[in-house]
This record gives C-alpha cells, structure tokens and sequence, in this order.
C-alpha cells in the first residue's frame, strides 16, 4: 500500500509530506521511501498560529479557523505529494496534524490537541485519512508520545550494541532498544524562541548555527536553565512549548543584564546538547542514530559529539533514512498500522496500560474500505 505521511512538528515551520510504499511480510513491515516535499507555511497563518500558542491566549473562533487553515494547508500538502512522488497511485493518508496544546499537569498528560481537520484531506484527495494519532495512548492512560518509539524499536531491532533513536525536532525525544522512550527537553524551541525574537521576526531558526557559532556559552545562565525540574523527572515524560517557550526563556534572562544574543543563543544550544546527552547517557547507549530539523544545526551536532565521547552519533541518512522526513515516515507507518487493525504503541514507551490502535478514520471519496485485519503486528522494520 502507497501511504502519505503528513508531518509539521512543534517547530511549525513547514508541512512534510513523505511517500512509502509500505507492506507485510511475514512478521516484518517492509517500507520503501519514495520521496518527500515539504510545504512552508504561509507567513500569514504562521503568525496566527506563533499568537495562538502557549503562552499566547486565544479564542475558540481563532481555533477554529486554525483547525480549518491547517487542514486546507495539510490537503494542498498531501495532493502535491500525491501528484509528484507517486502518480496519483497513493491508497491512505497519515496525517499527524499541528500540535497545539499538551495538557500535562501533576506529571500525568491529560489531553492533547491538534489542529488540521482531516475532513478537508480527505475531500482533496478523495483518500480516506488516519488522524488524531496521539489521544488513544492518553486515553489508555500514556503520555500519547513519543509516538515515533514503536517505528524507532522496530527499525533499530538487531543493530550491535545498545542503539537509540533521537530526533531533534522544537522538542527532542529519544527511544531506547528496551522501549523506554521520552522526551529530553527542548531541542530547537528555545534556540528558535531565541533567534526570532533577537531578529525581531527577521529569523525563525539558527540557520547552520551560524549565531551560536559567533558566542560563547554563558555558564551561569546554562545552570539556570539546567535547573528546569522537568530533566529530574523519571521516564516516560513529555513535555512541550507550554513550557519551553520565549516567555521562560525571558525569566531565565533576568538579573544577566544585556547579553548578546550569539551567547543566549550558543548557551541554548549547549542547553539542547546537554539535556540530550544527559538522556542518551542515563540509558547506557553505544550508538545515536538522530534525525529531524537540529541534525542541520553543525554546532549543535559538534557539541552532542564532544558530550558523548565513546559514543557513536550519526543519523539516520546514513542507514537509508532521509533524517528530514523520518517521523512523516514514521506517521505512515502508524496509519498504516491503524488500518490493518494494528497497535501503533509501545506501553513500555508512553506508560499506557496496553497497546492501542491508534487515531480516527475518515473516509475518502469511495467511503470506507478496511483491508482484512492483520493477525498480528510486525516485529522489525526494513527498509527496501
């Protein structure tokens, strides 16, 4: 089955829309990338949604233009990539949807919210759509992420050594060869907060780390910022832009007096590296295989390097996997997962008390054909 991934993480920057063609062989799910293309926000509803976020307010009207523009800007995503990679032969669409809000409170997720109405997928294409992935885990009592962790345990299944999979996106989050999977903190969130408002909007991101490159880490701010009780707290925990936004990093700042922004920013990048290492390390990992938009960030890379000595780092394009597009791949997997009647979660990963299949369906222009239910899942993942 041809499945598109539709993907935009905490760094909202853009709509990723991978191509796999995907199939059960025996106890492996073989997966064939075909490519992906990526969709920039419009500059408009970009802004619209930075106001809307944590610790911005917002209105229920606001939401719901959001949950529409999203969804129309998730559509145009998923017909160009229908179009361009794989000749209008796709079957399903996976769609992750905007990430809005994350209800954690008491250490426990409550409920989360994501925004893209799969309705205006789904009469784009004309294909039925796998959406609201992450509130079944919650519902059975996990954390609803990391939701990659079954697609990480699958595919690093076999490697030598002690192998874990990270992913750098606005928050990192890392999956180890037992299952054990969380989020570490910020990965670019900060470092983006950061850039944007020093540039005052000129900048959305560190490109190359080209402004952490110019500074020097600032040690006193660092331990501040290391201070955060969310890097205490034992796994599995997630956590988001409620808290890791421009409003704390603000508090961080005062009593330092004017620092330049290359040292806030070299700072927070350090901060990334450390609280990554911290976690790679705390679950005795021989190899990193990373992925997701902080691998294009050298300096930050060249710091995880120093943080890990003995550590092999790498990513994932070196095991046939573009780092860019892996969690649109790993959306396709999961959707079809779903569709086959298959879980998506690991509970040892989230915390849920069972796995679950995962999201809700709509159905495309032919309504609703499910294929005959999968026996069972697969144990590994290939890549073809």
């Amino acid at each position: 089955m041809r499945v598109i991934g539709l993907m935009s993480g905490t760094s909202y920057d853009a709509i990723d829309a991978a191509v796999a063609d995907l199939d059960l062989v025996g106890d492996s799910l073989v997966l064939k990338p075909l490519g992906m293309v990526s969709e920039p926000y419009d500059g408009e509803l970009r802004e619209a949604l930075t106001a809307a976020l944590p610790p911005g307010h917002t209105t229920l009207g606001e939401v719901c233009r959001l949950d529409t523009l999203i969804g129309q800007a998730f559509a145009a995503a998923a017909v160009r990539a229908d179009r361009e990679l794989c000749e209008g032969l796709a079957g399903l669409v996976a769609s992750h949807g905007q990430t809005v809000y994350h209800w954690v409170a008491e250490k426990e997720v409550h409920g989360t919210l994501q925004l893209g109405q799969p309705a205006w997928i789904a009469e784009a294409t004309g294909l039925p759509v796998v959406a609201d992935f992450r509130p079944r885990d919650i519902a059975a009592g996990g954390q609803g992420a990391p939701l990659v962790s079954l697609f990480d345990l699958l595919w690093l299944r076999g490697r030598p050594g002690r192998p874990v999979a990270l992913n750098i996106g606005g928050i990192a989050n890392l999956t180890a060869p037992d299952g054990t999977a969380f989020d570490t903190g910020p990965g670019c969130a900060l470092i983006d907060a950061a850039a944007r408002g020093f540039s005052g909007g000129a900048l959305s991101y560190d490109t190359d780390g080209a402004l952490a490159a110019r500074g020097r880490v600032h040690g006193p701010l660092l331990d501040r910022l290391l201070e955060e009780p969310y890097y205490a707290l034992p796994a599995p925990k997630t956590t988001g832009k409620e808290l890791f936004h421009l409003g704390r990093l603000r508090d961080a700042l005062a009593g330092f007096g004017t620092l330049p922004a290359e040292d806030v920013v070299a700072t927070l990048t350090m901060l990334t590296a450390r609280t990554v290492a911290d976690a790679v390390r705390s679950v005795g990992a021989t190899e990193v295989v990373a992925s997701g938009g902080g691998t294009r960030n050298p300096v930050l890379m060249g710091m995880l390097g120093e943080l890990l000595p003995g550590v092999a780092v790498r990513t994932s394009d070196e095991l046939g996997l573009p780092s860019g597009a892996k969690e649109a791949y790993a959306f396709a997997v999961l959707g079809f997962l779903t569709l086959h009647g298959l879980p998506g979660t690991e509970p040892a990963s989230t915390g849920a008390r069972h796995p679950s299949v995962l999201g809700s369906v709509t159905p495309g222009r032919e309504g609703l054909r499910l294929p005959p239910p999968a026996g069972r899942g697969p144990t590994r993942l290939l890549l073809d």
